[in-house]
This record gives structure tokens, sequence and C-alpha cells, in this order.
């Protein structure tokens, strides 16, 4: 792969960033706050890819006269001879960056959640709720609440939380958020059980919006034994999955 190769894989890969950050496609990958610097990296490669081609060109250039010059023909024929034959191999270098381009992968899901221990850490502090009527909460912060302030705060509230499904190997269904430290390599679950009027039906990874009350009922989590709050469902209806299907609330 010469120079000029490189170049062009560096503008890809500058580009490709910058339409993930552009169209929401980088939220499968980092979370929403780190959305400046996938467009800063995009633009630095692109950049390094345009001042590449140019160094490039004027070199190539100034050989051309150089052997001009001196009247060598034949030096640039077994120097172009030498700088093709660097390893094909190296362009497979291009496969991440085809599958970049071509495949959106999906967020993480049930299969991740139910092998993988419930993540939930103490909340620092417990922000005053709304009075909004039922009252939307992100999973996190209902559980957080619901195990280590006890519910304190939840009492004679309607609540409403959005989540996918996750079936336990009891087939305990769980709602579930994947949070994010930094970006999916890190996401870890955390899961809220359902009782109540839990639909009949349930099929894992489908995104739920349920809405309910606060119970005291605790179970734990068959992977570490973490704390998992239940919620005592009265509604449940299937929604669409969130543009940013992650939870970025959690300090884990």
């Amino acid at each position: 792969m010469n120079r000029q190769a490189q170049a062009a894989v560096l503008f890809l890969l500058g580009a490709s960033l910058l339409h993930a950050a552009t169209t929401d496609l980088y939220l499968r990958y980092v979370k929403q706050g780190l959305r400046p610097l996938v467009l800063v990296s995009g633009a630095v490669l692109i950049a390094a890819a345009l001042a590449t081609a140019w160094y490039e060109r004027k070199r190539a250039r100034s050989r051309k006269q150089a052997q001009t010059q001196a009247q060598h023909p034949d030096a640039e024929h077994s120097h172009a001879e030498h700088a093709h034959r660097e390893p094909r191999i190296s362009w497979l270098l291009v496969l991440p960056l085809l599958a970049l381009i071509l495949v959106a992968p999906p967020a993480l899901g049930s299969y991740s959640a139910t092998r993988t221990g419930t993540a939930l850490q103490e909340p620092l502090a417990y922000p005053d709720l709304s009075a909004a009527d039922p009252l939307p909460l992100n999973v996190v912060d209902y559980a957080g609440r619901a195990v280590y302030d006890h519910g304190r705060t939840l009492r004679d509230r309607r609540i409403q939380l959005t989540g996918f499904l996750a079936l336990d190997r009891d087939g305990t269904p769980y709602l579930v958020r994947m949070a994010l430290n930094c970006c999916a390599a890190d996401a870890q679950p955390v899961k809220v059980a359902l009782t109540g009027q839990v639909p009949p039906v349930l099929q894992p990874d489908t995104w739920l919006r349920v809405t309910g009350t606060y119970t005291p009922r605790r179970t734990k989590d068959p992977v570490n034994g973490g704390p998992i709050p239940f919620i005592e469902v009265t509604e449940a209806k299937p929604v669409a999955e969130p543009t940013d299907p992650y939870d970025e609330s959690w300090n884990g």
C-alpha cells in the first residue's frame, strides 16, 4: 500500500467518522457527550489524508524533475517497480473501515444483559423529582432510588420506565438499560424486575414503556448477586427503540 493509498484510506475513515457523528450512528459506539471528539477526529484524519496526498505528490514531482535533470530514465522505472512491492495484505486494513461504513451494529441487548451482573451503584444524590404524572424516570434512576433510598421518593407515584426486555433463566422478566461510562465497550446492564400486569407473551429485546408503582420487593442478580428492584406494572406498551439506546446517567 503506497502513500497515496494510505491517504485514501485515511480520508475515507475521517469521512466515515464525520458521517457517524452527524447522523447519530456514533451513538452505537460512544456516549452522546463525545460527539465533538468524534467530529474533531474525523476532521483531523481528513486533514492528515490531504496533507499526505499533497506531500507525496510534491515529492514525486520533485523526484521526477531531479531524474529528468540527471538524465537517468531507468532510475524512475526502478523506483516505481520497488514502490509497488509492498505487501498486499495491508489492504486488509480497509475491512474495518468498510464495516463501519456499511454495517450499523445493533445496540447491546438481552444476550449481554443476562450474562452480565447488574451494575447498579448507590447514587451520589437524589435530585428532586418533577410533579409529572406518570413520572418518567430512567431505569438507573429508578433502581438506585428503589434500592438505596428504599423508595422514599417513589412512594405514591405512578412511574414510567422505558427499556428492553430480558428473561432470566427462571423466566423472570427484566426491564433493562445498558449503562455507559464512556463507550459501548464498557456498557453494563442495570435491571428492574417486572411484576403485576406483565404482558403474557414476552419477546427478549422488545422495547417496552411500562407504567407502574414502587414496590419494596427485591431479588438478587443470579450472575453477581447484585440487587434488582421490582416495579409493580399497571400498563405496558411496546415502543420503538430510541435513537440513543444506552443510559448515560450512570457514573460507574
